[in-house]
């Protein structure tokens, strides 16, 4: 009996990580799209409940945002990094995003990006009642930068793939992901845009823990062009989902080695973030 009612407990932990901290994510990333941090995710920016959706008849149009502001501090290049972004999804099938980035560094003139995305959830998770199917979606997001310098474009679009499953056979639900990304960006556009197109790999996996907390790693790779090669990046996260509505989010992200030749590299720093569902 004792044994029951500890597997008892242990699985309404379980159902209940899932429901309130699943709600945090997507997050809304540092470029505004539904994401984690640096990545999207293949599913979309919505909100959730009865009365979170505006419809028409039986069909949801359009949901309640999800708002996310950023801050990201670069001590090994002295490097403040500020983002704020906003994502709302139509018909549960395409999320529009909006994100603007803020980068200061010590002697330096500041860039202001700009993001406007555009995802399509092509393929619902467990479609036609597959459970093995991951959702898939397909996005794009148009980046523009202010004070690039000569030599580079100020904007650009960029294109990616992904697919997110959340594995719920393990003792804990399990979210992956992965995708491809198609960028001119250099330093995700942050130092403007080459006039070549690079394709590029992302990564997730986050373990969704009792008491609303939501632990994982993110991967991205660095886009090498003929005169420019970034580092690839790569953070650990946590986040706590106090309520259905608020997120706080803390990781330590490594943006690659500062003192390299040959890649661009920021160094390794500390981001927050707060997160609210409407």
């Amino acid at each position: 009996m004792k044994k029951i009612k500890l597997f008892a407990a242990a699985l309404f932990l379980t159902v209940v990580a899932v429901k309130y901290v699943f709600a945090g994510a997507p997050l809304t990333n540092l470029e505004g799209v539904g994401g984690v941090a640096f990545n999207p995710l293949a599913y979309l920016a919505d909100s959730e409940g009865t009365e979170s959706h505006l419809k028409i008849g039986d069909t949801d149009v359009v949901g309640k945002p999800r708002f996310g502001a950023w801050y990201v501090s670069l001590s090994n290049v002295n490097v403040d990094w500020t983002a704020v972004g906003i994502a709302d999804t139509f018909f549960n099938r395409l999320e529009v995003s909006y994100g603007y980035e803020t980068v200061n560094q010590d002697n330096a003139t500041a860039k202001h990006k700009n993001n406007i995305g555009a995802k399509l959830l092509i393929l619902p998770e467990n479609y036609a009642g597959a459970k093995f199917l991951p959702a898939v979606s397909i996005g794009t997001i148009w980046k523009q930068t202010s004070n690039v310098g000569t030599g580079v474009e100020d904007n650009a679009f960029d294109y990616y793939a992904v697919a997110t499953k959340l594995v719920t056979q393990l003792p804990a639900p399990v979210l992956v992901s992965g995708g491809a990304l198609s960028t001119k960006g250099k330093t995700t556009g942050v130092f403007g845009y080459d006039k070549d197109r690079e394709l590029t790999g992302f990564a997730n996996i986050d373990v969704i823990l009792p008491v609303n907390i939501l632990a994982g790693f993110e991967y991205k790779q660095g886009a090498n062009y003929s005169d420019w090669k970034d580092s690839d990046y790569w953070d650990t996260h946590i986040a706590w989902t106090p309520d259905k509505n608020l997120t706080l989010v803390l990781a330590y992200v490594n943006a690659g080695d500062y003192k390299s030749t040959s890649k661009v590299g920021l160094g390794e720093g500390v981001v927050w973030s707060v997160q609210y569902a409407f």
